[in-house]
């Protein structure tokens, strides 16, 4: 029997009277690394928004590990990134980090922060400064160091690679590897193509609101009958070329 980490039926989200989602049917299994790709104004953010519960959805339903998401305990699980993340500037890192982990009901141990650091090449001296100086990179990785040592089950993450250098980068993966091989669900977005075919077990390519395609990156490519999965993705939105 499959265990379902997202449950989305039929899930349908209008602005107004401009459909955005329109019928999304998609499940994603615990212990699977899952990336969702499209363009801007894709529906991705709006996809997230609905399984948070940020926005009201028009119809269908989402189960968080077969709870309705409008439930808070749905979310007990579930570490979550924006794509914009802003901390309170007025904080300092070690302040934020405290915070976050009294919101999670973690103790701050001063090791495994420091730990968790390392892996994301964000320098200790941050935590002594206040977030307002930090850099887009070191904002980002804040915000990744928050979600990790949360140390959840479910990783949901808008853009993690947004304002990443290529060694952060690297190391980003390197630690999302451990998470998956310690058996922790990766659901998240991207722009680069090149990060969803080495990082995930699936793919989802969303385009105007409905889902074009669903599997692992090596069958799109042989769906498609491409050499590689940016030719396969343009093969998708674009078949007429």
């Amino acid at each position: 029997m499959r265990d379902i980490a997202f449950h989305f039926a039929n899930l349908t989200k209008r602005y107004g009277k401009t459909p955005v989602l329109k019928g999304i049917n998609l499940d994603l299994e615990r212990g699977e690394f899952f990336g969702l790709v499209g363009m801007n104004g894709a529906g991705k953010t709006t996809l997230i928004k609905c399984l948070l519960d940020f926005c009201d959805i028009d119809g269908g339903t989402i189960e968080i590990l077969g709870i309705d998401h409008r439930h808070t305990a749905a979310r007990e699980n579930l570490a979550f990134l924006p794509e914009r993340f802003m901390p309170p500037y007025y904080l300092t890192g070690e302040d934020f980090l405290r915070y976050m982990l009294k919101l999670n009901q973690r103790p701050y141990d001063r090791s495994t922060v420091e730990q968790t650091l390392h892996a994301l090449d964000l320098d200790l001296s941050a935590l002594s400064r206040p977030v307002r100086a930090y850099s887009k990179g070191m904002t980002q990785k804040l915000g990744l160091a928050a979600c990790f040592l949360s140390d959840k089950a479910l990783y949901l993450l808008d853009e993690p690679m947004s304002g990443l250098d290529p060694k952060a980068r690297a190391l980003l993966k390197r630690h999302l590897r451990k998470l998956h091989d310690g058996g922790a669900t990766l659901f998240f977005s991207s722009h680069s193509l090149a990060d969803v075919e080495e990082i995930c077990d699936r793919m989802a390519i969303l385009h105007e609101g409905t889902l074009h395609f669903i599997g692992t990156p090596a069958e799109c490519r042989r769906h498609y009958q491409a050499d590689t999965l940016e030719q396969a993705y343009l093969q998708c939105i674009e078949p007429q070329r």
